[in-house]
């Protein structure tokens, strides 16, 4: 009976300690980067429940906004909304790095997105997926097509495009040998990269073919060879390198454009432990794999990309060796006025003749 007492006794204690540390997961994320097989297989090593929730960046800050930083324990905005939501409203809490793996993250990403996250020396983001704008390009008709300047060069006239739109703007002035990032704090040293931007793009003009302003649009736009080089983003490029194996994404030379989505804590989230557990998580090479192949993007996890689809991971080595990757020119937040700015120029190149 002792003995029986003593096992009764032990057994209630482990599962008095099991539900203590299992805690439910409320996740606000977007579509695809928590799959039902990533999920299934984290609840049954941890014990944690997790509950998705998908959204996108403004609605994201809203729900967090409209709680005050509540209703969720993890969420996954772009590096680029953080600071901002965080000076005006206060709905994140800052990581605790000692709680994070930080050796199976990609340093380069790691480290931009922990600069372009910080608010009053706290960092408040940790990176997660990623994806890029460079070059889409016909290597069989214009091969040439390295960098965002050479959609200007006279072998590929009246067969480019690219939008009007900030990218276009940021990419160029990189290519030119400018850095539009490290003039964001400068208004008027900002203004002066535009300028010159401005100029070079109205002098590209005779060889844009159209103005695309949709994914499809552009997509199909190189199918038909219309269009043999173009600037858009590098899944498209993937799918359209399915279909016909000379066209592909490119990296610039010059470094493409990138955009990260992230995760960060919420302000009143009460499952930090979960939520540090799910970061570590999805961030092992084999599960960030498993991420990728339900999302299309690949991810900041060391080797993320090992257990990835052959068919995508062959496209993606295909465009990024390492150093491309360290290349890439992460977004930062907008400072307030630049989009005038940019607007302003825009504007004057789609009116010029």
């Amino acid at each position: 009976m002792k003995f029986g007492l003593i096992s009764t006794t032990a057994l209630v204690a482990v599962l008095a300690a099991t539900s203590v540390s299992a805690e439910t997961l409320r996740l606000l994320t977007w579509g695809g980067y928590a799959p039902e097989d990533v999920i299934e297989v984290f609840e049954a090593e941890t014990g944690h429940t997790v509950e998705v929730t998908t959204s996108n960046n403004e609605e994201m800050i809203a729900k967090l906004r409209a709680t005050n930083g509540g209703g969720f324990d993890l969420a996954q905005p772009s590096q680029d909304r953080i600071t901002s939501a965080q000076e005006e409203f206060g709905i994140y809490k800052p990581i605790d790095m000692s709680r994070v793996e930080a050796a199976q993250f990609i340093p380069s990403m790691l480290d931009a997105t922990a600069e372009n996250t910080t608010f009053d020396g706290d960092v408040y983001g940790l990176p997660h997926v990623w994806g890029t704008s460079g070059l889409i390009v016909n290597r069989a008709e214009a091969g040439q097509v390295t960098d965002y300047l050479d959609l200007c060069d006279a072998s590929v006239a009246g067969n480019i495009s690219y939008r009007t739109a900030r990218p276009t703007l940021i990419g160029f002035a990189y290519s030119m040998g400018l850095d539009p990032f490290a003039a964001y704090g400068d208004v008027e040293a900002y203004q002066g990269i535009l300028d010159q931007v401005e100029k070079t793009l109205i002098e590209c003009k005779p060889n844009v073919k159209t103005y695309w302003s949709g994914g499809d649009e552009i997509k199909n736009l190189l199918r038909s060879g219309e269009v043999t080089a173009a600037m858009a983003w590098d899944t498209g490029g993937w799918q359209l390198n399915a279909d016909n194996a000379d066209i592909t994404f490119v990296a610039p030379t010059s470094g493409a454009l990138g955009w990260i989505d992230t995760f960060v804590l919420p302000s009143r989230g009460r499952a930090d432990d979960a939520a540090y557990d799910w970061i570590n998580f999805v961030m092992r090479p084999d599960i960030a794999a498993m991420v990728t192949n339900s999302a299309g993007n690949f991810t900041a996890a060391v080797d993320g990309s090992e257990g990835v689809s052959a068919d995508l991971k062959d496209r993606y080595q295909a465009s990024y060796d390492q150093s491309a990757v360290d290349n890439i020119k992460w977004y930062p937040p907008v400072p307030a006025g630049l989009e005038a700015l940019e607007g302003a120029t825009l504007d004057r190149i789609k009116a010029a003749n």
